[in-house]
């Protein structure tokens, strides 16, 4: 490859490695991109769940913001956890200027299920900066909080991608069926055309990190210049052969397995 492109993820943190930052890292680096992080929160968690969290100061994470992107070309970027309305009022307006398609991955709450995001950053987070993205990549139950209503089959998720993009803004919505029964099915809704995406269905209860690593993976192919439909395909699997070798790391939920795409070239 002649160009390596240089992707951005503005997120929180975890220290055991299996999401947030670290996650998105791996990722980039496996996809052959060349990733930069802005922290937003460093989260004390692991497989079992989230311990504390501490919320950078909002200066710190502009200052962050303005020496990446005041010194690196940025060919795409993702955000994940975005606690607060002031976080997401600094990073808005910091990024606005980026030539680059914005990825978002709107965490909310934990594969643990505790909570990520204040309720008032939640209704921010739909009406200020869902319209600034050029993709979205919510799970069912954070479709279910942007739309307001029930998700419980593939024919719901098209309709709310569907309402995600036109009600709401966002250039284009990724809704992920991965809590329906079944295969595990994806919808993507660009403004003109749905795609749909399906894969086998693993039974592991190894799956921390699974929505940073999928966004990740979408923000790294993008930024090597494929199109949308094709980075979700690609970024499709390569999330479900990380999860399908997943291992037990921890006493929780153990973290997907970032080079299960190179393991499985070299067997």
């Amino acid at each position: 490859m002649n160009h390596i492109p240089s992707v951005l993820t503005i997120a929180g943190t975890d220290p055991s490695g299996g999401a947030g930052i670290q996650a998105d890292l791996k990722t980039f680096q496996e996809l052959q991109a060349y990733g930069m992080s802005v922290i937003t929160s460093v989260v004390a968690q692991n497989t079992t769940g989230v311990k504390q969290v501490h919320h950078l100061p909002v200066g710190m994470i502009k200052e962050q913001l303005n020496a990446v992107t005041s010194d690196i070309p940025i060919h795409a970027f993702k955000t994940g956890m975005i606690a607060t309305v002031e976080m997401m009022e600094t990073i808005a307006k910091n990024v606005t200027d980026l030539d680059a398609p914005f990825i978002m991955d709107p965490v909310m709450v934990a594969k643990s299920g505790d909570p990520l995001i204040a309720r008032d950053a939640r209704r921010y987070l739909r009406e200020k900066l869902l319209p600034m993205t050029t993709l979205i990549t919510p799970n069912l139950p954070e479709a279910e909080d942007i739309v307001g209503w029930k998700i419980e089959s593939t024919e719901a998720m098209q309709k709310a991608a569907k309402e995600i993009v036109h009600t709401y803004g966002a250039g284009a919505s990724l809704v992920k069926g991965g809590h329906l029964e079944g295969k595990a099915v994806d919808i993507l809704y660009d403004g003109e055309n749905v795609n749909t995406f399906e894969a086998e269905r693993i039974d592991t209860k190894h799956t921390h990190g699974t929505g940073c690593t999928y966004s990740a993976a979408i923000t790294a192919y993008i930024g090597r210049g494929e199109t949308l439909p094709a980075a979700v395909e690609k970024a499709k699997n390569f999330v479900t052969a990380a999860i399908r070798d997943s291992f037990p790391l921890g006493h929780g939920s153990g973290p997907t397995n970032h080079w299960a795409l190179r393991q499985e070239k070299v067997k």
